[in-house]
C-alpha cells in the first residue's frame, strides 16, 4: 500500500497508508480527540473527517471550537431535519438547506400543507429519535444522468433545477439513514453527535430569492453537542429579543418604517435624529483633528460614472433601476457607493504630491435594492448612510495612512463601548481571479500593506480568502456585542484600481505624472447598521453623552409644575438634554414610564423640593439617589457626560 505524508498544524509530518481518513489520524493521536472531531481542513478545504486521503496533504482536525466544525455540524443537522420532515410529511420536496452563522435552515415545499410553529416540537422529537440511531453520513460521487434519474423519480423539481447547473463529475450525494440529498458537503461522521435540538422559526422564502417563483417554507433551527449549550443559547436568544433594536427603536421613538415610503427605507424620528447627529458630530470632530476635509456629493449620478468605476457591473442587479430623464439615452442611478464621486473630486483639478495625502470625508447616503426577504430593521436596509472617507496618497504613504485609520477606528469603537473585537483580513480568492479588477502587482502591494499594518499594532486577526472587495483587499472589524454575537462594523480598504479606472494622477517630485493609491474607510460602516447594533449592545441604555434625554423632571402633581419647568430650563441652559413629564398621572406611573424609556436620571419634584429648591434624584435601574441641589446635579452630569 502506498504511503502518503500528512503535515499537521504544529509542522510535524506523519506517514500513513493511502486511503486513511482524518478520523483515523485523530484516533492515532488520541481516542479523546477522535470523539470530538467533526470535520477536517485538508489543504485549506473543509472535508468530511471520514473521506479517504490519497495524496500528501496538510491537515487540521476541526472540532466544535472551530468555525468549520460548527459549519459541518449545522449542515448535517439540516440534513437530519430533512430526514425527519420526509418521515413526517411524505412527498415533501427540498430546496436548499445551508448552515448559517447560528444554526441552519432548510427551504421545503410541503405542497398544500401550511406548517405552523406548533408542529416544530414533533419535528424536533423525530430528529432526536433519528440522531440516536447514529447513522453515518455517507458521501457518494454520482454521474449526472443517475442523479437526474433519482430526483426525477422522486418528483423533486428543485433538485432537478440545481442539477442543471452542475457538470458531470462534480455531483455528490450524501445519505444518512433513509434520507439522500444532493450535496457537496462536508458533514460530520454520524448523527449521534447531534444531542440537543431546537427549531426556532418558520418563515416564507421564495425559491432562489426570486419573488416571481414559488414561496417555500423556511424552517430555522439550531443544534448543540450538549443540552447545557442549547440552554445557554436559548437564554441568550431571550435576552436578544429584549434587546431587539426594532422593538427598542419603536419603544424609545428613535426610528420608524412606512409602507407608503417603502420597505427598507428608515425614517429617523426626533430622538433618533438627535442620537444619530451626535454620533456624526463626534466622528466629524475626530476627523477634523486628523486632517479630513468634509465634502457633499449628490444622491444620484450618471450611469456612465458607475460603469467607469465598475460598480454597475458588480452592483447592477442589487441597485435600483436606472432613472430615465426626458433626454433620450440619458440614464442616472441612485448611487450605490460614494467612492466614484470622490474620485471625481480628486480629478477635478491638477494635483501635486505636496497635497497628498488628501483625506476627504462624507456622510453619504447610498442605495441598494436588497431583496425584501433579506431586509431586517436598521441592520439590512435599502437606503443607508456611510461614514465614508477616501484617502488619496502616494504608494510610500499607504502604510502610515492605514495605521492612522486603524487608530481612529479603534478609538471610535472603544468610545462606544465595543472593546471586544478582532479583525478580518479579507483577501482575494486565488481560484477565482475573474471576480476582481486590477493588476496582480497592485493586489500584492495592497495585501502586503494591510498585513504589515495589522502585525505592527498587534491586533488579533484572521485571514479569509475570497472576502476581498472586487477592487481591493480590506480589513473588517468583527465586533462582539454584550451578548457575545459578532457583527462586522468598521472597514478599511486599500485600492489601486479605482485610481486606474478614473485615470487619476498627481505630479511627483520628479515632475512626472503618478497614480495615487486610494484608501476607503468607514469606522461605523453605515449609520443605520451601527446604530442598530449599538441599540442591541446597550439594550437602549446609551452612554450619557449620546442618549437623547439625559434627564426627565417628574412633578408629583400639577401644583409643582412651575418649579419642574424652572429646573428643566436651568439644566437645559447649562447644556443638558431633558424634558418635563407634564401628564396628570400618579408619580409611580411616571417613574415606570421613564424607566421603560431608559432615561438615565429622574428628578422627582414635590412640596419639600419646591420649598428647599432641590430635587429628589432617581437613577435608571438603580433607584433613589437622595436629595441634592440643581447645581450639584448639573455638576454630576457634567462629570459623567
Amino acid at each position: 500500500m502506498a504511503k502518503i505524508k500528512i503535515t499537521l498544524p504544529d509542522g510535524s509530518v506523519r506517514e500513513y497508508e493511502s486511503g486513511v481518513t482524518a478520523l483515523d489520524i485523530a484516533r492515532s493521536i488520541s481516542e479523546g480527540l477522535a470523539r470530538n472531531v467533526l470535520a477536517a481542513e485538508v489543504n485549506g478545504e473543509i472535508w468530511d473527517a471520514t473521506r479517504p486521503l490519497t495524496e500528501d496533504a496538510t491537515l487540521r482536525l476541526l472540532t466544535w471550537k472551530d468555525k468549520g466544525g460548527k459549519k459541518a455540524y449545522w449542515h448535517s443537522s439540516a440534513h437530519l431535519m430533512a430526514e425527519a420532515l420526509e418521515a413526517l410529511y411524505p412527498g415533501v420536496k427540498f430546496g436548499i438547506g445551508p448552515p448559517i452563522e447560528n444554526g441552519f435552515y432548510y427551504d421545503v415545499d410541503l405542497g398544500e400543507h401550511s406548517l405552523s410553529v406548533d408542529e416544530l416540537p414533533a419535528i424536533e422529537t423525530k430528529m432526536k429519535e433519528l440522531a440516536r440511531q447514529k447513522n453515518p453520513y455517507l458521501r457518494k460521487e454520482v454521474p449526472k444522468e443517475e442523479a437526474i434519474a433519482y430526483f426525477r423519480e422522486k418528483g423533486d423539481e428543485y433538485k432537478l433545477e440545481l442539477l442543471e447547473e452542475l457538470q458531470d463529475g462534480e455531483i455528490t450525494f450524501y445519505t444518512q439513514g433513509r434520507f439522500t440529498d444532493l450535496c457537496r458537503g462536508p458533514h460530520i461522521p454520524d448523527t449521534g453527535k447531534i444531542k440537543a435540538v431546537k427549531l426556532t422559526a418558520v418563515a416564507g422564502a421564495y425559491w432562489r430569492g426570486d419573488e416571481s417563483r414559488k414561496q417555500l417554507t423556511r424552517i430555522y433551527g439550531i443544534t448543540f453537542p450538549k443540552q447545557k449549550e442549547l440552554d445557554e443559547y436559548l437564554h441568550m436568544l431571550e435576552e436578544a429579543r429584549k434587546r431587539d433594536h426594532r422593538k427598542l427603536g419603536k419603544e424609545l421613538e428613535l426610528f420608524m418604517f412606512s409602507e407608503k415610503v417603502g420597505a427598507g427605507l428608515p425614517i429617523w424620528l426626533p430622538k433618533g435624529t438627535q442620537l444619530r447627529s451626535r454620533l456624526e458630530d463626534f466622528l466629524k470632530n475626530e476627523q477634523l483633528k486628523r486632517g479630513y476635509q468634509p465634502v457633499i456629493t449628490p444622491h444620484i449620478g450618471k450611469k456612465d460614472l458607475y460603469v467607469t468605476s465598475g460598480h454597475y457591473a458588480k452592483y447592477g442587479e442589487d441597485s435600483f433601476q436606472p432613472i430615465h430623464t426626458p433626454k433620450e439615452g440619458e440614464e442616472f442611478l441612485l448611487k450605490p457607493m460614494n467612492c466614484p464621486h470622490h474620485c471625481e473630486i480628486f480629478g477635478h483639478k491638477p494635483r501635486s504630491y505636496k497635497e497628498l495625502p488628501l483625506r476627504i470625508a462624507e456622510f453619504g447616503t447610498v442605495y441598494r435594492y436588497e431583496q425584501s426577504g433579506e431586509l431586517h430593521g436598521l441592520t439590512r436596509v435599502r437606503g443607508f448612510t456611510q461614514d465614508d472617507a477616501h484617502i488619496f496618497c502616494t504608494p510610500d504613504q499607504v502604510k502610515a495612512e492605514f495605521l492612522n485609520v486603524l487608530e481612529l477606528t479603534r478609538y471610535v469603537l472603544n468610545k462606544l463601548g465595543f472593546e471586544d473585537y478582532t479583525v478580518q483580513i479579507s483577501l482575494r480568492d486565488p481560484e477565482q481571479p475573474e471576480k476582481y479588477l486590477g493588476a496582480e502587482e497592485n493586489w500584492q502591494k495592497a495585501e502586503q500593506a494591510i498585513v504589515e499594518a495589522v502585525e505592527e499594532v498587534g491586533l488579533e486577526a484572521v485571514t479569509e480568502l475570497g472576502e476581498a472587495a472586487f477592487y481591493g483587499p480590506k480589513l473588517d472589524f468583527m465586533v462582539k456585542d454584550a451578548l457575545g454575537r459578532s457583527w462586522q462594523l468598521g472597514t478599511i480598504q486599500v485600492d489601486y484600481n479605482l485610481p486606474e479606472r478614473f485615470q487619476l494622477e498627481y505630479i511627483g517630485p520628479d515632475n512626472q505624472a503618478h497614480r495615487p493609491v486610494m484608501i476607503h474607510r468607514a469606522p461605523f460602516g453605515s449609520m443605520e447598521r451601527f446604530i442598530g447594533v449599538l441599540i442591541e449592545h446597550t439594550g437602549g441604555n446609551f452612554p450619557l453623552w449620546l442618549t437623547p434625554n439625559q434627564f426627565i423632571v417628574l412633578p408629583i402633581s400639577d401644583r409643582f409644575l412651575d418649579y419642574a419647568k424652572e429646573v428643566a430650563n436651568q439644566l437645559r441652559a447649562a447644556g443638558f438634554r431633558g424634558e418635563v413629564d407634564e401628564r396628570s398621572e400618579k408619580i409611580g406611573r411616571k417613574i415606570r414610564d421613564a424607566e421603560l424609556k431608559k432615561i438615565p436620571y429622574m428628578l422627582v419634584i414635590g412640596e419639600k423640593e419646591v420649598e428647599n429648591k432641590t430635587i429628589a434624584l432617581r437613577k435608571h435601574q438603580q433607584g433613589d439617589q437622595g436629595s441634592l441641589s440643581v447645581e450639584a446635579f448639573a455638576e454630576r452630569l457634567k462629570k459623567e457626560a
